[in-house]
């Protein structure tokens, strides 16, 4: 059954940012997260210098540089093979409503869960105006998500970066699985309390890569500036997080996001290593011993004593 909330309701962050160590998010009636590690683990998407992913590294071709000082790497894994869970962020708002963002928003969604294996893996719908709306809980029947889709409806204004956050918060409880959000919108945030830069750190804090395909077929030289500062803050909060900004404008465009995201989705790497002993946010690196590799993860963590 489909419900909503406040946003404001469901991000019972903090007052301000970054959280005490050790503090927990809630969401009524348990837990979403906290973020206050021993063990640090980074999902870890590798490319070389064509864009294509790549895949059989070892934990001896990663080093970890934690606020400038280098980190022994504890385990790595290849996640293809593991269990994933994905978080399906459809735009409901008004402005969804124009040229052919709603069958944007269905082809995305649909090829993400048609990319799942109903066995292994699970998937979840939510939908946003100026609320958080669940529409599908986790589940792995992916045919009940994917049919669930039509009940998105477009209109009201946009609360883009706290669904994000309230949406990575929900994911984050999915610990034993590769996790990711994927937001589908045209980029417009009217209303919203949170930052892209706080969401961003938000989603690094619990290591939820954050994925947002922008529909988006205005005219470039219509409101430019404008359309430029969308993308670079929506840019900047997906790859704080680990994930990735894509923006198509035509079928060519989509049909070319469409594949590396889910390229990105099927090729994590994760590595682990022990936090810092002192509490706090610490930046983070990851680069491989590799010429011409690059590397994405989050670029934050919270470091702290852990429960």
């Amino acid at each position: 059954m489909r419900t909503s909330c406040f946003i404001a309701f469901v991000l019972i962050v903090a007052t301000s940012w970054p959280p005490a160590p050790g503090a927990a998010v809630q969401e009524p009636p348990q837990a979403i997260f906290r973020s206050a590690v021993n063990l640090v683990s980074m999902a870890a998407i590798v490319r070389d210098g064509r864009g294509r992913v790549v895949s059989r590294l070892t934990r001896e071709d990663f080093e970890v540089t934690d606020n400038g000082q280098r980190r022994p790497i504890l385990d790595l894994r290849a996640e293809s093979a593991a269990p994933a869970s994905v978080a399906l962020l459809v735009d409901g708002s008004g402005s969804m409503k124009a040229g052919a963002s709603v069958e944007a928003a269905l082809r995305v969604s649909n090829a993400v869960l048609g990319s799942l294996e109903p066995k292994r893996d699970d998937a979840a719908l939510y939908s946003f105006d100026t609320r958080l709306i669940t529409i599908r809980n986790f589940t792995h029947d992916l045919k009940a998500v994917s049919g669930a889709l039509d009940e998105v409806e477009s209109w009201g204004s946009t609360s883009l970066y706290d669904a994000i956050a309230g949406t990575a918060a929900i994911v984050s409880k999915r610990t034993a699985n590769r996790r990711a959000v994927v937001v589908v919108t045209d980029g417009a945030d009217t209303t919203s309390a949170y930052s892209p830069t706080k969401v961003a750190e938000i989603a690094a804090a619990v290591d939820v890569p954050v994925y947002v395909v922008v529909w988006n077929t205005r005219d470039p030289e219509a409101r430019l500036a404008i359309e430029r500062e969308r993308l670079e803050a929506l840019s900047s909060l997906a790859q704080g997080s680990g994930g990735e900004l894509f923006v198509a404008r035509d079928h060519a465009t989509m049909t070319k996001a469409i594949t590396k995201l889910l390229e990105e989705l099927r090729h994590q790497y994760v590595l682990a290593f022990e936090a810092a002993p002192n509490g706090g946010w610490r930046s983070v690196q990851v680069r491989t011993k590799k010429r011409g590799l690059q590397v994405r993860t989050r670029a934050w963590y919270l470091a702290g004593a852990g429960d």
